[in-house]
């Protein structure tokens, strides 16, 4: 069983199954539970993390996807090393690769052919654009979803454009999709992958491999110093102007290709809009200059392998040797010659040939012809007249508008929101037809006015508006407000009015009610003169109880309810017992009015008074009124009082009672 398989990454990536193995990493299925999705995890293999130098190439990979963010690129989630694994964490596609889609099919029509390539060019332009050549472009490395787009894959052998680090000892990548440069093991360039993206548009139109042979060997050296078949010659039903753009793109003179992908995308658009545009180049333009040395005709091995010119400097091994075969050849002793014999037995093999051949086809011409499938493009925001003339849908497929419109938040009001068949299913047979619903925009609703509303309230009225387009209520930091009820709306936004739509934020800020104030000290005062500061602070005097006493003053406070600097809220009555002095209606205590001046600088301050040095009073006291007044008792008619505030001495001096 795979080492890897049920082992946790990071606390975070459980490997599930390999998927596919490359030249050298492992592929791994894997969920993350982090984040509650399925991935796939590129591990490098365990007998290449010894070496070095493939950890230099695993890392470079590494840095080179990690920039990378494009729809038509495989994406990169994480990079990450566990102990003594170094793996890359990757999204999981659901499709197959280009090859396997190839095989399926056989050679594509040029429509699709036009689909694909442009999606990879679009690629390969993003990577380029970040200074990255992927090295390694092929079927293998194209992936394509069920929705009919492609993303580029495995970066394995990608490096940074600028970076020092070449391979020049090494011919990177297969054989088959290889640039000249690469073969020769020179220093490559964004131009090597438009080489070997010119290769896979050339298989996919033709059915078949530009360059074949038995050995990869025998094939670097045809795309050294060999011109392929056009495709047109392999298929006639080939745009021209497409077979201009594959072979241009497949120039073994690196200066004759195209100079950037988005230059080749240029002219694929261009034709993709008018088949019969006109391209600024022609075939005669893109072949190599003439050479002095003689050349030979060479057939290449394969059942494919089409006629090359090879300079005797590059001719094969397998030439070679039949150059020495014909110089060795003795000729044959008068008699019938073998030749003679060889032409006969080769006369008689032709002609059994031609008759199967012609008995095959006159079978088959009674069997009905398979209809053709063709895989439903995307044309979802697409308007009803681009859709008409993508490649993949002009000729094929109709496009049928169906009445009724339909909300999108993806898609501006026009677009097509909503296809049937869906993009990816595949279909066959003749008059074709995808259903398509046009966008009407989002859908939106009006905010209603919350004011004064309780929260209560607000849920009750914003209920239908919330399930219809997913809205949030936020309640805010709540706010005093005198004008407002507690616990009721002061504001709140959308203002009355707006427009909502799916996934709106609706904030409403609450009433916490008036501004509390601090209740004052009016005890041994008149009733009278508490009312006034009382009123003065936006406070009431309540109920006013009476109460003997032998030690205050009848008619002045004794206590109140609520106390001093209690909080209370605006308008609340402060009840008040007031003395009614001795029951007996005897004593001879007489009283001196004393008001203290208090600091205007500051809210509060610490109120200290002595009389005869007895404390009468140790508190603070709220400023704000101006002064402090208190009835002063006693026996005798002079008497000592000392005043501080704050600890500071304010009054200091000798009183006469009942003066």
């Amino acid at each position: 069983m795979d080492q890897y398989i049920g082992r946790m990454l990071d606390n975070r990536y459980e490997i599930l199954e390999r998927i596919g193995m490359g030249g050298m990493a492992v592929v791994y299925k894997a969920k993350c539970h982090r984040l509650n999705r399925l991935v796939a995890i590129k591990i490098l293999k365990s007998d290449l993390a010894q070496d070095a130098d493939f950890r230099r190439r695993f890392n470079a990979e590494s840095q080179a996807v990690a920039q990378l963010s494009h729809p038509n690129i495989v994406s990169v989630y994480d990079v990450s090393k566990g102990g003594d694994i170094e793996y890359i964490v990757m999204e999981l596609i659901d499709g197959i690769t280009l090859k396997q889609y190839m095989e399926k099919r056989g050679h594509l029509n040029w429509r699709e052919s036009l689909h694909f390539i442009t999606q990879i060019m679009r690629g390969l332009s993003h990577a380029h654009s970040r200074g990255i050549v992927h090295r390694d472009i092929k079927p293998q490395n194209i992936m394509v979803l069920r929705d009919g787009s492609v993303k580029v894959a495995d970066f394995g052998i990608a490096c940074l454009e600028n970076s020092a680090q070449t391979l020049t000892q090494e011919a990177l990548g297969s054989v088959h999709y290889i640039s000249p440069e690469q073969a020769r093991g020179d220093r490559t360039d964004a131009r090597s992958d438009i080489y070997s993206a010119g290769v896979v548009l050339y298989e996919m139109l033709a059915g078949r491999l530009p360059f074949e042979g038995d050995s990869a060997v025998s094939v670097a050296i045809q795309h050294l110093s060999s011109i392929p078949l056009a495709p047109r010659e392999v298929n006639p039903e080939i745009p021209e102007q497409l077979e201009l753009i594959c072979m241009k793109a497949m120039a073994p003179d690196i200066d004759r290709r195209y100079s950037s992908a988005e230059e080749m995308i240029l002219d694929l658009e261009a034709f993709r809009k008018n088949p019969d545009t006109n391209l600024d180049f022609e075939m005669k333009d893109l072949r190599p200059e003439e050479v002095d040395e003689p050349t030979m005709k060479v057939r290449t091995g394969g059942s494919h392998g089409g006629s090359i010119a090879v300079s005797h400097r590059s001719t094969p091994v397998r030439e070679r040797e039949r150059r020495r075969d014909y110089a060795d050849y003795d000729p044959p002793e008068p008699g019938v010659s073998k030749g003679r014999v060889a032409l006969i037995v080769v006369a008689c093999v032709l002609a059994l040939a031609l008759a199967g051949v012609l008995f095959r086809s006159i079978l088959s011409s009674f069997q009905p012809v398979a209809p053709e499938h063709y895989t439903v493009p995307s044309v979802l925001g697409e308007t009803l007249e681009t859709a008409a003339e993508l490649p993949e849908v002009k000729g094929i497929f109709t496009i049928k508008k169906q009445d009724e419109a339909v909300y999108s938040n993806d898609y501006a009001p026009g677009e097509i929101a909503k296809q049937e068949p869906a993009a990816g299913d595949t279909r066959k047979g003749d008059s074709l037809e995808i259903r398509v619903w046009i966008s009407a925009g989002q859908k939106t609703g009006t905010m209603l006015n919350l004011k004064d509303r309780s929260m209560a309230e607000v849920t009750v009225m914003m209920q239908d508006l919330k399930e219809e387009f997913n809205l949030t209520i936020e309640e805010g930091e709540r706010e005093f407000n005198d004008e407002v009820t507690e616990g009721h709306v002061i504001s709140f936004e959308p203002a009355e009015g707006s427009v909502l739509k799916d996934g709106d934020t609706v904030r409403v800020v609450l009433s916490k009610g008036p501004q509390p104030v601090s209740v004052i000290s009016v005890t041994g005062i008149e009733t009278d003169l508490a009312k006034s500061l009382l009123q003065a602070c936006g406070l009431d005097l309540g109920e006013v109880t009476p109460e003997a006493s032998t030690e205050v003053r009848a008619g002045l406070i004794i206590r109140q309810d609520p106390a001093n600097e209690a909080e209370v809220a605006p308008g609340t009555k402060v009840n008040v017992v007031v003395s009614s002095g001795p029951e007996d209606g005897s004593g001879d205590l007489m009283t001196y009015p004393l008001t203290v001046s208090l600091p205007t600088d500051r809210d509060s301050a610490l109120l200290q008074i002595f009389q005869d040095e007895e404390c009468l009073l140790n508190e603070y006291v709220d400023c704000r009124p101006g002064s402090y007044f208190r009835l002063l008792e006693g026996i005798g008619a002079v008497h000592h009082v000392t005043v501080y505030i704050d600890g500071e001495i304010k009054q200091d001096e000798d009183i006469t009672f009942g003066s």
